[in-house]
């Protein structure tokens, strides 16, 4: 067992005020994070988060990859929410690295998501941070849906304080950060793109719902069977390209939805949206996909992969996780490679 070094004057303070800070936001939730969420406090919890909040590990038991797997807090509107970051190793000083938010979704935590998608493999080759949001509450489920009572704009900023925060603390290239989410992951990573497009060059949904489809937790379960229509959520403002994954025999997310979003999205801008001509895909004994991209003027704005055969989980992720299918085409591979672009375009 690490022996932790004794904090003395200000630095003590300073650990046990983040501490207090923490237990208050998990208790009462929103109304304890905005008395908590001040000025001084947000010093100090910066502070204390770069000497004594922040752990790094190897990151061997979290999808693998080289690097450093560094746990970490952050409070915003919706009240604290623990993170976990991927760092590659070998970081050069003074180097800004591209960074992807990862969103689980429900029954998944940071690990969980992080050994299923594998995603840190690639980052470690690649050279890139992969931030996991983690979700508080019981079952883990990101509330994209609650717009009606302001419950999921307040869970959306508080992604982007956790952005923030990691921003701050680690050297982030800001130009080139892309947000990617899981089931409930998926329609929260829509959210807070639309309410941030400037902030994020890719978006990528798995078996999402489209954004605008459901104001409440009773219209969110019509909106997954594909009961609901998407109302107008998106606004004409530059949105960054959308990439939408779906599985065909999905029957938690009806795959209606996935064609559903790639429109919404596409069609938010004034100029006239072209759609191409459909490509389908398969690599050796990987179950088969079909590819549509839709553009706008020269530029493709949004691409929907439709793949036979899979249900509700992350296409080429490991069969050993739950919502895991490794007969499926790679989609950790596709979401890098188009945030990627993304990047380079940029």
């Amino acid at each position: 067992m690490v022996k932790r070094k004794r904090t003395t004057g200000w630095a003590a303070i300073v650990a046990r005020n983040l501490q207090t800070m923490t237990r208050i936001a998990l208790r009462a939730g929103r109304r304890a994070a905005r008395k908590a969420v001040q000025k001084p406090a947000q010093k100090a919890a910066q502070k204390a988060l770069r000497t004594v909040a922040a752990r790094r590990t190897p990151a061997h038991g979290a999808g693998r990859g080289a690097g450093d797997w560094i746990s970490g807090m952050a409070i915003g509107p919706a009240g604290a929410r623990r993170y976990q970051l991927f760092r590659p190793a070998g970081s050069a000083a003074g180097e800004r690295l591209p960074m992807l938010v990862m969103l689980h979704g429900c029954g998944q935590d940071a690990a969980g998501f992080a050994a299923s998608t594998r995603m840190n493999t690639i980052a470690a080759r690649e050279r890139f941070l992969v931030l996991y949001p983690e979700q508080a509450n019981p079952h883990g489920c990101w509330n994209w849906f609650d717009t009606r009572s302001g419950r999921a704009q307040a869970e959306a900023a508080t992604i982007l304080a956790v952005v923030d925060q990691v921003g701050a603390l680690y050297r982030v290239d800001p130009a080139r950060v892309a947000v990617c989410g899981l089931s409930a992951g998926a329609g929260m990573a829509a959210l807070v793109t639309a309410r941030a497009p400037a902030r994020f060059a890719a978006v990528a949904m798995h078996s999402g719902v489209p954004i605008g489809c459901a104001q409440s937790s009773a219209t969110a379960i019509a909106a997954m069977q594909g009961r609901r229509t998407t109302r107008a959520a998106v606004s004409a403002l530059a949105l960054p390209p959308l990439l939408v994954i779906q599985g065909m025999a999905d029957r938690v997310v009806a795959p209606a939805n996935a064609r559903a979003a790639a429109l919404a999205w596409a069609q938010a801008g004034a100029a006239p949206v072209r759609e191409g001509a459909e490509r389908v895909l398969q690599r050796g004994r990987r179950m088969p996909m079909r590819v549509v991209d839709f553009r706008r003027r020269a530029g493709v704005v949004a691409t929907l992969v439709e793949i036979d055969g899979l249900g509700h989980a992350w296409s080429g992720g490991a069969a050993s996780q739950p919502f895991g299918d490794a007969a499926g085409p790679d989609a950790s591979r596709l979401v890098w490679a188009f945030a990627a672009r993304q990047f380079r375009a940029a």
